[in-house]
């Protein structure tokens, strides 16, 4: 007879646009097949409509049910949403996620930047192959404040307003700085935190450092150093194994993160969560990617490894250890599955598909050890 789990995690699924869906109902068989492994806790997942084509279909991107339903949920795994297509009338994207990040206050972006075994980086400096750092992003504010709220004077001139707070920047630090710990003392980070700013030119980014020092002092056993946006570009192409945690507003979080991604692989790559105090969201890098969309050629490896940091969130949250293993095993399972060399998706010049990486991933995982990692 087999144990009732003590644990049951709602999860709210919104596969969304495009490729979306195509990556998501492999990610839920290798969530299962996860938590099967690791025991002791269980899913249950709430299938929700949002984005460019519920938009079409009901006009609204994301209607109060489906948002009050995502709110009630344990943690949201979201594929991709919005069309390039189709858009507001005020011609910009359909993008209920950040529809999300604001009304459930998700102010830390997080986005690891990892290479994986067998994928190789674009940069040919051996060190490149070690690679593993994390951006963290604000996310409700800085230049993203203005979303919806920018004016166009007469035809000649627009403005946004960006927007720094106190508050908010004081639990961002807060939370990379605990991030960096935790890094450190797993053997996977340096112990080093980097603001990375325009302090040099803007007033509200002076505030944004000046607020970083005083988080920093709670944290003497940690290196806290500035590095402004533009030098921390070049030095990611360069020597980006030298960072560890980055924090940063939520526009140069944006372009970084695309950069990082840019240097292991591609955002099929490239995981993400957005997290706030009580909610969070896991998404991949990756838009919807309507050019490929239907063809089985979309590399689902990001959303698989959304998902392990969104077990690994709730197992934290809720310790729940077994739930830190199953995101162990996904994460592990996909760095067996690429280390092989056979693994090549079709954005690295391969035959690879949806299908193919699923399966690599699933097979793998029966033989992935967690006792070694932390």
């Amino acid at each position: 007879m087999n144990a009732i789990p003590s644990t049951s995690f709602h999860i709210a699924v919104m596969p969304g646009d495009g490729i979306g869906h195509e990556v998501m109902a492999p990610c839920i068989e290798v969530v299962e097949e996860a938590v099967r492994r690791a025991g002791n806790f269980a899913m249950r997942f709430e299938w929700l409509e949002a984005g460019a084509d519920a938009y079409v279909a009901t006009g609204s991107a994301m209607s109060k049910a489906t948002f009050d339903a995502a709110a009630r949920a344990d943690a949201i795994l979201l594929g991709a949403m919005g069309l390039p297509h189709i858009r507001y009338p005020d011609g910009t994207e359909i993008a209920p996620q950040l529809d999300l990040r604001f009304d459930l206050d998700l102010y830390a972006g997080v986005r690891p930047i990892r290479t994986i075994p067998g994928v190789s980086s674009v940069l040919r400096d051996p060190r490149a192959e070690k690679i593993d750092l994390v951006i963290i992003r604000e996310s409700t504010e800085g230049l993203f404040a203005s979303r919806g709220r920018g004016t166009i004077e007469e035809d000649r001139e627009a403005r946004e307003t960006m927007v720094i707070t106190r508050g908010v920047c004081e639990r961002l630090f807060d939370f990379s700085l605990r991030l960096g710990q935790r890094r450190r003392a797993s053997g996977v980070g340096q112990g080093r935190v980097t603001c990375v700013d325009k302090a040099n030119v803007f007033t509200s980014f002076a505030f944004f450092r000046k607020i970083f020092d005083e988080r920093a002092r709670a944290f003497p056993d940690l290196l806290a150093d500035h590095v402004y946006i533009d030098a921390s570009a070049l030095m990611l192409v360069l020597k980006p194994w030298e960072f560890d945690v980055m924090v940063t507003e939520n526009m140069f979080g944006d372009i970084l993160s695309d950069l990082g991604a840019g240097l292991v692989g591609g955002m099929g790559y490239a995981p993400s969560a957005d997290v706030g105090d009580t909610h969070a969201v896991f998404q991949p890098c990756h838009g919807s990617a309507p050019d490929i969309a239907g063809q089985g050629k979309a590399n689902p490896t990001a959303m698989f490894l959304s998902a392990a940091m969104m077990l690994d969130w709730l197992g934290e949250r809720h310790e729940v250890a077994s739930a830190r293993k199953a995101a162990a095993l996904i994460e592990g399972a996909v760095d067996a599955a690429f280390g092989t060399g056979r693994l090549v998706t079709c954005e690295r010049g391969g035959e690879a598909g949806t299908s193919a990486v699923a399966r690599a991933v699933l097979e793998a995982m029966a033989f992935v050890s967690t006792e070694d990692r932390p």
